[in-house]
């Protein structure tokens, strides 16, 4: 007998994904920036994360408290390139960090739905954005471009960092929405194990070529142990609820999802941070994050051709 998931138990199940990714990334974002800036060691930072999220998530498994996915090469193949995807867009990211602020850095983010959206018409079976949906793909573009006029902090290395992490990310929003769709898991928490557990590899090898052991030498200070620790525990959490959430939306809506909570990550940043945006700056990305904020999914193409067939009238035989 075939089980249906009802509607209102289908929509909680994305609104409890999404909020906790959204809760997620806004800290995450701010947890990034307080690691690297007290334990300035990017790739060790990863390792920690990456590591200790796979540990977690393997001991739970083992201990039965959840089901986790045993390593399969059919499965391991695809998710290689996951990993390399998962590992470059959080490198970029940090070192995005280490050179820009965390406005400049978000205001970029707020633009990628639209390559996204495009990649999930040509890769992924999705409409085009509608008429709303577009405009406000355009209003991000046009808030983009605002910020990056009036930011008074612009950094060169910081804008070529943005622009490297920017080319990553548009390609593991793409690819590891396909990689959800198309290689089965038995739950949620495999995914989760698999691309941390693989990254740690060529994480592992960036470490050792950028000589960040030598960091290690000095003893790190209470705070950096506290920065890292808080972004490892984050880590998981962030982990399990993208993964859920990227299951279950296209990968244009998970993207949009990720820069709707920003505004929690900039007022946390005009507290605690001196590298914030002008005023003016502010308001041209919270015009992005509104626009972000009321895009709408586009649907499925298969979906809509069966529903206009579904709507012909029947011609009598």
């Amino acid at each position: 007998m075939k089980t249906t998931t009802k509607p209102s138990t289908a929509k909680t199940g994305v609104a409890v994904a999404c909020m906790g990714y959204m809760l997620c990334s806004s800290l995450m974002l701010i947890a990034n920036k307080l690691a690297v800036t007290f334990f300035a060691a990017p790739g060790i930072v990863l390792i920690l994360q990456l590591g200790l999220t796979a540990v977690c998530v393997k001991g739970a498994g083992l201990a039965g408290l959840i089901l986790v996915d045993d390593l399969e090469w059919a499965k391991v193949k695809p998710y290689t390139l996951v990993a390399v995807a998962f590992l470059s867009t959080i490198y970029t990211n940090i070192k995005t960090l280490q050179y820009a602020n965390v406005e400049t850095f978000i205001v970029f983010r707020a633009s990628t739905p639209i390559l996204v959206s495009v990649a999930d018409w040509w890769f992924l079976g999705r409409e085009l954005p509608s008429f709303r949906s577009s405009m406000c793909l355009l209003g991000l573009l046009l808030g983009a471009c605002g910020y990056v006029l009036f930011d008074k902090n612009f950094e060169v290395n910081g804008y070529i960092w943005v622009m490297v992490w920017y080319s990553v990310f548009c390609f593991d929003q793409v690819y590891l929405k396909h990689a959800a769709d198309t290689v089965k898991m038995q739950s949620n928490w495999g995914k989760v194990y698999y691309s941390n557990l693989l990254a740690c590899i060529p994480l592992a090898l960036i470490a050792v070529w950028n000589q960040e052991e030598q960091i290690l030498k000095d003893s790190p200070s209470l705070a950096a142990f506290l920065a890292v620790g808080l972004s490892c525990v984050l880590g998981v959490a962030m982990s399990y609820f993208a993964w859920l959430a990227r299951s279950l939306i296209s990968a244009t809506y998970f993207t949009v999802v990720g820069n709707s909570c920003k505004i929690i990550t900039i007022v946390i940043n005009r507290v605690i941070w001196d590298k914030h945006a002008s005023n003016v700056g502010l308001v041209c990305l919270l015009l992005c994050l509104l626009c972000a904020y009321y895009y709408k999914q586009a649907p499925k193409r298969a979906d809509v051709t069966a529903r206009e067939q579904a709507q012909k009238p029947k011609v009598p035989v």
